[in-house]
Parts: C-alpha cells; structure tokens; sequence
C-alpha cells in the first residue's frame, strides 16, 4: 500500500522544496503551493520523472485567506486523500531593533508566519479529522524558544507559530491526529538573502566560518517525523548545526 498523499506549502525553495523531495523519495503524492508557479512547475516535473509519483500544485499566498478557501475547495478531492501537512511557509524580514523596524516588514512576517499557517491549518486539518489520522509538522524555527536582539517581531511570529503548535495537539488530542513542530537553528537557505531584502554580502556573512544545517537536514527529519508509528508523536523538535548553541551563541572558525 502506498503513502498518503502530503501537503507542503513553500515548496518552492529552501526547506519547502527539499521536503517535497524527502516525500517524494518515499513514495507520497503530493500537492506543492508556494508563490512562485515556475519553480513549483519545474519542481513537480523533475520529482515525477525522478521518484515516479503524482505531483499537484498550485500556484499560493498563504496570506491571502480568500484564495486559500477557494484553493480548499477546488482541492477538495486531494485535500481529503491526504494525511500529511508541512506547514513550511515563513519568512524573516529586517534585523531592526523595534523602534527602528519596519512597519512592512512586521506585517509581511506575522501575515505569512502566523496567520499563513492559521488559514491553511483550519482548512486542512478537518479531512484528518474525518479519516481519523493525520500529520501536522509546523516548520518552527529556535526563535520561538528563545528572543535575540534585533528580532523581536519574528521572535513574536515564530512564538505564536510555537503556541498554535501546543494548542492545536490539545484540540485534536484523541482525533488520532499528530502534531508537531521541527525548530531548526541557522539553516543555510534563501532565508538570510530574505531577511536582508536580496543583500548577498550580509545574507552571506550569517554563515560566515561555521557549517550551518542544509534544507536536506531538516527535510529527512521531517520525513523521520510523518514515519513514526502511529502510536508515536514527536511533539517538537529542536534541530541545532554542531557550530551554534543558541540563537546567540556561534563557533566560527578564523
């Protein structure tokens, strides 16, 4: 018997694509959203042809709660075959301290962050309700654990993103539904080049003399996470590279 469909929302890039992959690997079906149609056509073509598994996918912003119900309900048949859901959309924006942060920014951050995986959650979750069985793994980060300087308002986002984690495997305890968070420390990605409004040389310097984790290190935890029997819930998890201690706390090699 196969796997069940998953679910992976920025699939275009970064963790988002090489969870698609990891799925993939092992056989899942997918349905892939992310902002970007041309690299989720491109992707979705090269994981057919490599892994022999039906890819869906529609181009989304999980920002904008209209288009996430209608997509809900054209996906309804798909939606309802699947049992595995990345909640993986998320940015950082800005390193300001507060008085000089960016009103946009904050917006762009909690917008995607918190309310992206609000609006795609509730329309989901309720098919693994219905079949009794399901994953939720929430892409969290160690700055929902602990505040740095500087980031405030993405702290703020990826605390929430923590505390709907926690409440969501509260609400569905006894649904047979599993929730989980993975909280990965520095991960080198699109995420800096993000953060930095396409500023190589300060994207760069954030992995400057240490070995970050890859998108790869995080997805094969995902994918261990979705294998677990079903009796076993990995609740959360923290994933730090060797080189960082906390948020604050980096070895970099001179």
């Amino acid at each position: 018997m196969s796997p069940a469909r998953a679910i992976v929302t920025g699939a275009s890039s970064g963790i988002g694509l090489a969870c698609a992959e990891a799925l993939a690997k092992s056989g899942r079906p997918l349905l892939l959203a992310a902002r970007r149609r041309d690299r989720l056509e491109e992707l979705a073509g090269r994981l057919r042809s490599e892994h022999d598994v039906d890819v869906a996918f529609d181009e989304l912003d999980v920002r904008d709660r209209p288009a996430v119900d209608a997509w809900a309900e054209a996906r309804a048949d798909l939606l309802a075959e699947s049992r595995v859901l990345v909640n993986n959309a998320g940015l950082a924006r800005g390193l300001d301290a507060l008085p000089a942060g960016s009103v946009d920014d904050w917006d762009e951050m909690l917008d995607t962050n918190v309310k992206g995986l609000l609006n795609v959650t509730r329309r989901v979750v309720p098919h693994f309700v219905t079949a009794g069985a399901g994953d939720v793994v929430n892409i969290g980060s160690v700055a929902g654990r602990w505040v740095y300087p500087k980031g405030a308002v993405y702290c703020a986002s990826k605390h929430a993103e923590r505390a709907i984690n926690e409440g969501l495997r509260l609400d569905l305890n006894g649904t047979g539904v599993r929730v989980a968070t993975v909280d990965p420390g520095m991960v080198e990605t699109e995420f800096s080049l993000v953060r930095f409004h396409g500023d190589d040389a300060k994207a760069d310097s954030v992995y400057d003399g240490m070995t970050p984790l890859s998108a790869e290190d995080v997805a094969a935890t995902v994918a261990w996470i979705v294998d677990r029997p079903a009796h076993v819930n990995v609740a959360e998890l923290v994933l730090l590279p060797t080189d960082q201690a906390s948020p604050t706390v980096v070895h970099r090699r001179k």
